[in-house]
């Protein structure tokens, strides 16, 4: 017997000891022991899941039994508290359910958890207890222990709370009148807006028909990523006001203390509580409150794919040949929230325009005459005053996007420093045998679930960043070379929030020089508190410096909560024996471990992909 399984027989006896732990329904003693030990499985991988995906490896679990037999008892207790509160909200819920019944029936069975026992429960698993706790207490109604009707008084209380501060910030424009932090307030705008829109997407899809539940897989997705995403967007407002050196962005961080901790809180529960209970399949039954939200890719859309030229409803072209002279013309002409696909058709030529594409852009698809053909150029940057976040040639914020046979640069040079070619916040984004072409930050995987299939990409420091769940399959990757005495950095990415379902993984991909690349080249360095990237079966040249990896802050070891991880990659520069020794960092991991960074896993690719006939490998 392995030693976890001892340690969760341990607990399950020490469960089965407690009187008060019991089942509104008929079971066996064996049947309870099934049901605690499968529960405590999940929850043991929910526990992991704090420290970032994959973190116990063999080598780490022999270390943990090497431990005092304080930290384990203080292990098995915490595990025991932890079980009982999410046994407690089982519970509950079918208690709750069952009180609900014929009142003809005159034996009701008592309810055994109260609001604030089951507030606690959920609580119990979020980053900020506090505040989940107090202002849910204001708002639960007294009866209320049905985890559900819980989670989503935390939604309307985080976009309540993110609306609120969307009209402070109105204000903050009379603080300054620096150019460079005005704009940097123009990015706040912007992402608060795509911010309150993903939470109002996570209180209508938890809106369901009579008879169905919300306790569903792809429902809990979609929850996880526009959650995530909204935390990604609060965040990005600082990363403006900071790099533009606002006087009052500690101001600014203490008013969206709230909001941020109360997205946080709502995703935490998402994450660690409704997820599990779905899989216990309670019955979960609401009314009608209003529509669900249309899928994000249509079948039509493997036809378009498969299709040479498909026939557009848009043509652009330079030479007048087309319906319109530039790309941004095109999309003015896009029905706002389009539940059809749109598909624009770029003629061949050097497009020199910003194109910006909101968040009421949906279903669009782009394509060109090839990647060395038709091409969108810019040459913004932050250097010249604008916000890395604003640089982008092209950003593209609405759901479903596809763009295939384009490229995308960005000229303004290496010393212009920041400056993004593409930026990309579309959730369910397919980018398919394109270009990326810039120097520091050319593309801005920014937020939301993303796919690169056959793209080019290349760059000097941090050329592929952001918060995004994002997989890149048999692309080039192509670093080059920098400005005197700079480094090279692939990759830099952005989780803050230990329950963001964001990642990002390179797969089967080619790594190599686009020049005669001479400066230090590294794989990536973390951006964030909990970035997590993975590089998997992929060619790796020989440019790559031998430790692999970077400290964000030289000389200063990141945190242990990242994670970052080599998986059956070949090639000269493949080699882990110097690689950096970071406690986040694995030179090796399962197969296991891998298989979350996959298509399948990371994206939920196997649920879309598949109508956008982009050609693409679901698992190892």
């Amino acid at each position: 017997m392995s030693p976890t399984t001892q340690r969760k027989k341990l607990c399950i006896h020490a469960l089965l000891q407690i009187p008060t732990l019991t089942f509104p329904f008929k079971v066996t003693k064996s049947d309870k022991e099934s049901q605690i030990f499968n529960l405590f499985s999940d929850l043991m991988d929910t526990i992991k899941s704090f420290k970032g995906y994959g973190k116990v490896d063999e080598v780490e679990e022999q270390a943990f039994r090497k431990k005092t037999r304080k930290r384990l008892i203080i292990l098995i207790v915490s595990a025991i508290l932890l079980l009982i509160a999410v046994v407690a909200i089982v519970v509950g819920t079918v208690v709750h359910k069952n009180n609900q019944k014929d009142s003809s029936n005159s034996k009701q069975i008592p309810s055994t958890t109260s609001t604030a026992q089951s507030l606690e429960a959920l609580c119990s698993v979020t980053e900020y207890k506090d505040s989940c706790f107090s202002s849910l207490s204001n708002l639960a109604a007294s009866n209320t222990t049905d985890p559900e009707t819980l989670f989503i008084l935390s939604l309307k209380l985080a976009k309540d709370s993110l609306v609120n501060l969307s009209s402070v910030q109105q204000n903050w424009s009379k603080l300054t009148k620096e150019p460079k932090v005005q704009r940097a307030l123009e990015v706040c705008e912007s992402v608060f807006d795509d911010a309150i829109d993903k939470l109002n997407d996570s209180v209508s899809s938890v809106n369901v028909n009579e008879g169905q539940k919300l306790l569903s897989g792809p429902k809990i997705d979609d929850l996880k990523t526009w959650l995530s995403s909204t935390l990604t967007d609060q965040e990005t407002c600082l990363d403006a006001l900071e790099e533009m050196n606002a006087t009052f962005v500690n101001d600014v961080k203490l008013l969206m203390k709230n909001s941020t901790e109360y997205a946080s809180n709502s995703l935490a529960i998402v994450v660690n509580i409704l997820g599990i209970l779905g899989q216990y399949n309670i019955p979960i039954h609401r009314k009608l409150l209003s529509n669900e939200f249309p899928e994000w890719v249509r079948p039509g859309d493997r036809r378009l794919l498969q299709e040479v030229n498909p026939k557009p409803d848009v043509t652009v072209a330079k030479d007048g040949t087309g319906n319109v002279l530039t790309i941004q013309e095109a999309v003015k002409r896009v029905p706002k929230k389009n539940k059809v696909r749109f598909v624009i058709y770029v003629k061949a030529g050097e497009y020199v325009e910003t194109v910006r594409m909101d968040k009421s852009i949906w279903n669009v698809m782009m394509y060109g005459d090839g990647k060395t053909k038709t091409i969108v150029s810019g040459s913004l940057n932050f250097i010249d005053g604008t916000p890395t976040f604003d640089t982008a040639t092209f950003a593209v914020a609405g759901r479903g996007f596809i763009a295939r046979d384009m490229a995308f640069k960005n000229t303004a040079g290496a010393a212009k420093h920041q400056a993004v070619a593409m930026r990309s916040q579309s959730d369910h984004s397919v980018f398919y045998r394109c270009l990326f072409d810039g120097f520091q930050d050319t593309l801005y995987a920014h937020s939301n679930r993303q796919f690169y299939r056959e793209c080019d990409i290349t760059g000097t420091i941090d050329f592929i960043f952001g918060s995004a769940a994002v997989v890149f399959q048999s692309c080039k990757i192509q670093p080059r070379q920098p400005l005197r005495n700079q480094f090279v950095t692939i990759t830099a990415q952005g989780k803050k929030d230990p329950n963001q379902n964001s990642g990002m993984s390179i797969q089967k991909c080619d790594l190599s020089p686009l020049d005669d690349l001479t400066a230090p080249t590294y794989l990536g360095r973390p951006w964030k508190q909990y970035s997590t990237t993975v590089i998997m079966q992929s060619n790796i040249a020989s440019f790559l410096h031998p430790v692999g990896w970077i400290e964000w802050v030289r000389g200063v070891e990141p945190a242990d909560t990242i994670f970052y991880a080599e998986y059956q990659n070949t090639g000269p520069g493949a080699g882990v024996a110097q690689r950096v020794k970071w406690a986040g960092y694995k030179s090796s991991i399962t197969p296991a471990q891998a298989a979350k960074f996959t298509v399948q896993s990371l994206i939920q690719g196997d649920t879309w992909l598949p109508d956008t006939a982009v050609v693409f490998d679901s698992s190892l």
